[in-house]
């Protein structure tokens, strides 16, 4: 059976070096008591850097270990939010030419989703057509951009251009708002398995909530990690969003309308997690996905999702995903 991984990061050589240019004070890359090199925030390591990330040839390796046909890569936090105007742009560039080269090298393999300098609109739209035309298949965003809302109306010029083109657009988390101050120790198990969470979470409900679907009808939200906790709380939303009687509110569907027509990947671990989600989504939205090279633990991913019908494994781990991108 053909598998096709829609969530899968890659970081590439010229974007490493764009970082240890110019990502100070935020951002470095250092090597730790483990022996292993890492992503530095603030001076505490955050994500390592595993080879796969850098090196395609060593990719495809991995992705015939893990029975995967097509890997659609992006970037994965910090993306490309740091240095200001000039270094966000170039390295959206250097980081898009690599995705662009690991297709043209495995073009059987390898998509990519672009990353933008999203801070600076003008800059943002031209990389997208600029990356449309080297072969993106669509956008990798983070679910706030150094503090801003998706929502900021900032970025409704490149949402307008995403529109336009119909993209595939996958919400990535980061660090969730209030937790910029946090220590890590503990903080390096919390922060991705449950502050994620809450990033993406509250991404998708303000899109929901504030009116985003209805204005941008066309593009294709993937909500990471089988979108954080919007299928648990998929009816709390409903309920307070039906009570609310002091702020305006934009749209007059229910929160949970939106919550069902985009797109999630299916990386949850626990087998009642992927029933909820495609209880509230559907199996048509659902696409397999891993996190690789980051944390991650593909046999069980295989296994839950097998668990599934056969109807729903097929659709979830290719069918979806050829049809979403026209693969």
């Amino acid at each position: 059976m053909t598998v096709v991984d829609i969530h899968t990061h890659m970081f590439g050589n010229a974007w490493l070096e764009m970082l240890h240019k110019h990502g100070g004070p935020t951002y470095g890359a250092g090597t730790m008591e483990d022996g292993r090199d890492y992503l530095m925030e603030k001076g505490s390591a955050a994500c390592a850097f595993e080879k796969e990330a850098f090196d395609y040839d060593a990719r495809i390796v991995a992705m015939d270990k893990h029975g995967i046909d097509i890997g659609i890569v992006s970037l994965t936090s910090p993306n490309v939010y740091w240095g200001g105007e000039e270094v966000s742009a170039k390295t959206a560039q250097l980081a898009n030419d690599e995705m662009a080269d690991g297709q043209t090298a495995y073009p059987d393999r390898i998509r990519w989703f672009a990353s933008l300098p999203f801070e600076y609109p003008e800059k943002a739209i031209a990389e997208l057509n600029r990356s449309l035309e080297i072969g993106a298949v669509g956008v990798m965003v983070t679910a706030n951009v150094n503090g801003k809302h998706l929502i900021d109306p900032l970025f409704a010029p490149i949402w307008d251009e995403i529109n336009k083109h119909a993209l595939p657009v996958l919400v990535h988390p980061t660090a969730p708002f209030g937790s910029k101050e946090a220590e890590f120790g503990i903080e390096r198990i919390l922060m991705p398995s449950v502050g994620f969470m809450f990033d993406t979470s509250l991404a998708i409900a303000r899109m929901a909530v504030d009116g985003f679907f209805e204005t941008y009808q066309d593009l294709k939200i993937i909500a990471s990690h089988g979108g954080g906790y919007i299928p648990y709380v998929n009816g709390r939303v409903d309920m307070f969003f039906q009570v609310e009687t002091l702020v305006k509110t934009k749209i007059n569907k229910l929160p949970s309308d939106y919550f069902s027509s985009i797109y999630y990947d299916a990386i949850v671990y626990d087998p009642g997690a992927l029933s909820l989600l495609i209880d509230i989504a559907g199996p048509d939205k659902v696409m397999f996905g891993t996190d690789f090279p980051m944390p991650q633990d593909i046999p069980k991913l295989y296994d839950i999702l097998d668990g599934r019908p056969p109807d729903e494994v097929k659709a979830i781990k290719a069918d979806n995903a050829i049809k979403l991108f026209g693969l």
